[in-house]
């Protein structure tokens, strides 16, 4: 029974004492891991106690109105918690202790366990939510608060803003307003049906604020007229969504929300779901998936010490949304108990292996090999880039280039269509910005930030030495376009000319601004046509003697190891139900090329054996987008859940519902095919199967050099030249003695040698 103001338990969990021993008592964190806990809260549960005992935390008591008897136990939210660990304690009435546990809290702002936070960060909480700071530097006492005047109004100490809840409605115009403050009823209020079947008024009960540093969302279907702090859940489905968005960004900013389509979306919510985001997990504002990850693990913490735990929370997110599912999966189990990836990439950083190439082989092609008639045929460039390339795309730059002199194709490939850019955002510490940095005061406040992903990870990569941080890229001893040239596409000399040529990447501390496209106008190539530089060639490695081999660049391998070892590469272990769909988009070179799917998958069975658990769904985009296959994947999921917690016993592959097979799907919607050989042919030898034969895949500059179909070799192993000419690696070709001297010469260190582990892998 609660007597008085200190909590004193009574019996719960059937588990009483008998003959005298002592009772089995069971004291738990629901919120969060027990050492993860943030913000001075966490909803625990205790099971088992016995009639008088009592609960303490850090040896003083726990009030009475703290917890309520559950079906499991005894559950609530307790507060209160000092930074660091705290020790709750549950207590027989004699005082000797039942159950112990060591609760390490973490502060609101962060960071847990992703290091020092990221400074100069452009505080966007004044945009967003028309409140509070516009930047935060780094200091002693706090950070100076700016108006948008660019009057200092005060202190603030990593952009916090304390929660707050607002109501809104769907109109009958598809956007959201705010309830009428008087309580009535709007005349254009939306009406939505949910999983039960009910009929509902859209009203949506919407807490924001600052977690990590990042803006919050927790959005839930709500009665109009309820008080602010009722926390009603009876419009509430039980099932929690966290809503992951992509893009690519550098960081020092706490960016801005997708309201309509993520944080309040629409189709989600209006079926009772609740609804997390935060701008932490936007992979636009920052890529740190280790920072991501600590936020997804806080932000979800926030929501069930408000509302206990869902039935299941499901993820769902596109591109780097996916990547988030796929890695915080492996990284942090329980945080999503399915996912929904759409249009998937294993992870982030190992696309930057192929995609870091991409301009040097466009490069090549267009300046260095520009005589050559091959590469005026877009679908050739596919021959090195692995990529697709198609007429159909046109570059838009072909008649610049060809009007300075350098070589083009009329069509583009994926690296040009899709990932020019990538390369000077990823690697070049000159070029990026932060949204909305314009504001900060004082002027000139970012002059020295690196803005490369490199420095967007220091904590996990390490610095040189020198002020920068280690990186990842790697191409010694690459052998490029070595499939095209077992195929006969390409020539030994023009194989031999590409790979003593291509060079590689130079370290940041010699790098440079970027030129035209990316910075400037055409105006400053006709007065200077050594600006025009679409390819970042400024910051290649290029031989000035052209019988010199080009040097390479190499990976540090402390960062690579780092990168596994943190978390940051998806090395395939996942064990949630997986539905990873996506609309076949590549005859638009679309970035998120279909083979990456499979690369997921090839990951995952290295891991496990297996991937029974993931499930792959194509729908054709061809000449257009079909319908959005997410309400359908949602409810499959519902499905495989249900079966997950009717029976926990089972695996996740035996509780397959039999929806939850790889399948592919008409631009209508219709389906092609469904079943567990429809996939035949892309990671086997089998005959292709049904939607393989539909949906053409492509590959990728690293694969035609010979690296496996997973994608994740940052820094290969090496073998001799003499090993590879005895081996079999180049096939019918038998170099002369001239040939094998050019190979030593462009390959000293050796040639990658595929069949080992990566030399950075632990």
């Amino acid at each position: 029974m609660l007597v008085g103001t200190a909590l004193t338990l009574s019996a719960c969990g059937g588990s009483s004492s008998s003959h005298g021993s002592a009772p089995e008592v069971s004291l738990s964190v629901l919120s969060s891991d027990p050492q993860w806990v943030s913000g001075g809260d966490a909803r625990i549960r205790i099971e088992g106690a016995p009639e008088g005992a009592t609960l303490t935390l850090n040896g003083e008591p726990v009030t009475a109105d703290s917890l309520s008897e559950k079906e499991e136990g005894l559950e609530g939210v307790i507060s209160g918690l000092a930074v660091g660990d705290n020790e709750l304690t549950v207590s027989d009435s004699e005082g000797g202790a039942l159950a112990t546990l060591t609760l390490t809290n973490h502060p609101q702002e962060g960071p847990m366990f992703s290091g020092p936070h990221q400074y100069p960060f452009v505080c966007t909480t004044v945009s967003e939510f028309g409140k509070q700071p516009l930047v935060d530097t780094d200091g002693d006492e706090g950070f100076p608060v700016y108006d948008e005047g660019g009057q200092q109004i005060g202190l603030s100490r990593d952009c916090g803003l304390e929660p707050f809840v607002e109501y809104v409605y769907r109109g009958t115009d598809g956007s959201y307003k705010p309830m009428p403050e008087d309580g009535s009823r709007p005349a254009d209020i939306a009406t939505t049906t949910l999983l039960d079947g009910r009929e509902v008024d859209f009203v949506v009960r919407w807490e924001r604020g600052t977690i990590n540093r990042f803006l919050y969302s927790i959005a839930m279907l709500a009665e109009a007229g309820e008080e602010a702090d009722s926390l009603d859940t009876g419009l509430w489905n039980g099932r929690l969504m966290y809503r992951f968005q992509g893009g690519v960004g550098i960081g020092h900013t706490q960016g801005r929300m997708d309201v309509n389509r993520r944080a309040l979306q629409p189709d989600v919510l209006g079926k009772g779901y609740a609804i997390i985001y935060s701008t932490g997990t936007r992979m636009s504002e920052h890529y740190n998936v280790q920072v991501g990850g600590e936020t997804a693990l806080m932000v979800k913490e926030r929501f069930v010490e408000l509302y206990g735990q869902p039935l299941y929370t499901v993820g769902l997110g596109a591109s780097g949304g996916a990547i988030q599912q796929y890695v915080y999966g492996q990284n942090h189990p329980g945080l999503i108990d399915a996912a929904i990836p759409v249009q998937s990439y294993p992870d982030m950083v190992t696309q930057t292996i192929h995609i870091g190439d991409c301009e040097l082989l466009e490069y090549f092609m267009d300046a260095t090999d520009r005589d050559n008639d091959k590469w005026h045929t877009t679908k050739n460039r596919t021959w090195l880039v692995g990529l697709n390339a198609t007429d159909e795309v046109p570059d838009p730059l072909a008649g610049a280039k060809t009007q300075l002199g350098y070589g083009t194709a009329p069509g583009s490939t994926e690296c040009v269509e899709s990932w020019r850019g990538l390369t000077p955002l990823t690697m070049n510490p000159h070029y990026g910005e932060a949204r909305n940095q314009e504001q900060m005061q004082p002027p000139g406040i970012m002059d020295s930030v690196n803005w490369s992903h490199y420095d967007d990870l220091r904590n996990v990569y390490g610095m040189d030495g020198e002020g920068y941080p280690r990186r990842l890229f790697d191409n010694v001893g690459v052998q490029y376009g070595l499939q095209s040239l077992l195929d006969g596409h390409i020539s030994a000399e023009e194989f031999l000319k590409l790979n003593a040529t291509v060079g590689g990447w130079k370290p940041q501390k010699e790098m440079v601004q970027e030129g035209f496209p990316f910075l400037g106008t055409q105006d400053d190539v006709l007065a200077d046509p050594s600006t025009f530089d679409p390819w970042s060639s400024r910051n290649m490695t290029l031989s000035e003697d052209p019988s010199t081999p080009a040097p390479r660049t190499e990976g540090n391998l402390e960062a690579i190891r780092a990168a596994y070892d943190a978390g940051i590469v998806f090395h395939g272990e996942i064990d949630i139900p997986v539905i990873d769909w996506r609309p076949y988009l590549e005859e638009e070179l679309d970035m998120h090329n279909a083979h990456q799917s499979f690369a997921v998958r090839q990951r995952m069975i290295d891991f496990a054996g297996n991937a029974d658990n993931q499930v792959i769904w194509f729908s054709d985009a061809r000449p257009e987008e079909g319908p959005d296959q997410v309400a359908l994947a949602l409810e499959v999921v519902d499905e495989w859940m249900a079966n997950l917690l009717a029976d926990p016993q089972a695996s996740v592959a035996q509780s397959r519902p039999e929806r939850a097979r790889d399948a592919c799907f008409a631009t209508d919607g219709s389906l092609i095919a469904r079943g567990d050989d429809v996939w035949n042919g892309v990671l086997d030898e089998q005959a292709d199967g049904a939607c393989t034969q539909t949906f053409p895949l492509y590959s990728t500059s690293r694969i035609v050099a010979g690296a496996p179909y997973q994608g994740d070799v940052f820094k290969c192993a090496l073998k001799p030249v003499s090993t590879a000419l005895q081996d079999g690696t180049y096939g019918d070709w038998a170099p002369s003695a001239e040939q094998i001297a050019e190979l030593n010469a462009i390959f000293p260190q050796g040639v990658c040698d595929y069949s080992q582990p990566d030399q950075g892998r632990p």
